[in-house]
């Protein structure tokens, strides 16, 4: 990584020795268990607005997080001076912690048979050695094709190229010790635009482990700019009941809701508008979600979860009908069921489409609300209460007529779930949930 390269003093095998240690004192104080987590991150951020640099950011973070079960109890403590001696009190502060702690017969780590055996190359780690010259360089020419799109395009809030790269060591007294390396790196561009004085702001950005799965800079900031010019002229709408269709990057954290309700810290809790679902019809018969954890440069590929247990593939949902929840150890024993490898959240969940992008959803749903852009957090996990501001398009004879703003979309999830009418193919690869253009055939479209 150039310069970067240069500040890369740990790898791998440099945090699995450190893992080591932790784990030796461990043992040492007496826990009965014991788990250790360490991590080496260098990065670089380079901002450009109006043409010129305006940020530049070099980030070097490491850290050791040691936690330590004895008799029930748990303690955690962490540290980011790696060195032996440092290590060696973290853990000492983790056992005293564990003194004065209440018991927890759920606690400790998770069986030893699960442990991954096999830490696969799942390709994720690809350096990007580019320096901060031409990462400012970037930015201004990402930044400069969105102002000379369209004279309407006034302002801009920057344009941003990052690279990061860290690496991740595990490991815990069932004799587990596991690390991997991974890459990311994306560029973003915000820009604004005015009209009859009225001024409107969007975006656009690329993200990838590989920075060659990057879109061109230009394409970027082109993008970003076409988003905010086919806001302005925004209007407002009286409160109707139509149907809405996400776009990929924002149906995926409208699937993400449900992947919330079935984790299992919300079951365990009772706090679930899916409590105890499994076996249920969630979603419509035509409604599968896969989880892939070893997708090759998967933006949420692991070959082990946060405990060290081995990942693997399975079917979340399948013809709508939900198979399992989403468990680590700890929230797995709360419930009486085993792990799903899920400690640290789920891993590259795929929802299938149906053979359509979304010009020809668009189409099919004839009248409606296109949404682009969500505002506020109301979403109520306990009662699937859902209600959004949006942002958008409306859709009149299959096309789009208008830009739409000050709306709120609302319903209830459960309902809402039911009233999928399809699923495109334009899956969004940005994120851990890969999701195309999703129709809802109904929803109160609360404007003026």
């Amino acid at each position: 990584m150039g310069k970067l390269a240069k500040r890369e003093s740990l790898g791998r095998e440099d945090l699995e020795g450190l893992v080591g240690i932790a784990l030796d004192e461990a043992r040492r104080l007496g826990a009965d268990q014991a788990e250790v987590a360490a991590s080496h991150d260098t990065g670089l951020s380079a901002t450009a607005r109006l043409g010129d640099v305006e940020n530049l950011e070099y980030t070097n973070d490491r850290g050791i997080g040691i936690t330590l079960y004895k008799d029930s109890r748990k303690g955690s403590a962490s540290t980011s001076d790696i060195s032996p001696q440092a290590i060696r009190e973290a853990v000492a502060k983790a056992a005293t912690f564990a003194r004065v702690t209440a018991r927890d017969e759920y606690a400790g780590l998770a069986d030893a048979d699960l442990m991954c055996t096999d830490v696969k190359d799942l390709d994720l780690d690809h350096p990007w050695s580019i320096e901060a010259p031409d990462a400012i360089a970037l930015a201004i020419e990402t930044e400069a094709a969105a102002m000379q799109f369209d004279k309407r395009v006034s302002n801009s809030e920057g344009a941003t190229v990052s690279t990061n790269r860290g690496a991740r060591a595990y490991g815990n007294t069932h004799g587990f010790v596991g690390s991997y390396s991974r890459t990311s790196h994306s560029i973003t561009c915000v820009v604004l635009a005015e009209a009859d004085g009225v001024m409107q702001r969007d975006y656009h950005y690329t993200s990838a482990r590989d920075h060659e799965g990057l879109d061109e800079a230009e394409l970027v900031g082109k993008t970003a700019a076409m988003h905010v010019v086919n806001r302005l002229g925004s209007h407002k709408i009286k409160t109707t009941r139509a149907p809405v269709l996400y776009v990929p990057e924002i149906a995926r954290g409208f699937i993400g809701h449900a992947i919330g309700a079935i984790a299992g810290g919300a079951q365990y809790r009772r706090s679930s508008f899916l409590l105890d679902a499994i076996g249920e019809t969630i979603f419509p018969d035509f409604v599968n979600i896969e989880e892939r954890p070893h997708l090759a440069k998967g933006m949420a590929s692991r070959p082990y979860d946060a405990e060290g247990v081995a990942t693997y593939d399975r079917d979340i949902v399948t013809g709508g009908v939900l198979q399992g929840y989403v468990l680590g150890s700890y929230s797995a024993r709360r419930l009486g069921l085993k792990t799903t490898a899920n400690a640290g959240g789920a891993q590259n969940l795929i929802v299938p489409g149906g053979g359509k992008d979304k010009e020809q959803l668009i189409r099919e749903m004839d009248r409606g609300l296109l949404v682009e852009e969500l505002i506020g957090q109301g979403v109520n996990g306990v009662t699937g209460d859902y209600s959004r501001g949006a942002v958008g398009q409306w859709i009149e004879n299959g096309e789009i007529q208008y830009p739409v703003h000050e709306v709120t979309i609302a319903g209830n999830l459960r309902d809402l779930y039911r009233r999928i009418a399809a699923i495109g193919d334009d899956q969004d690869l940005r994120g851990g949930i890969r999701c195309g253009s999703l129709l809802v055939e109904e929803m109160t479209i609360a404007g003026s």
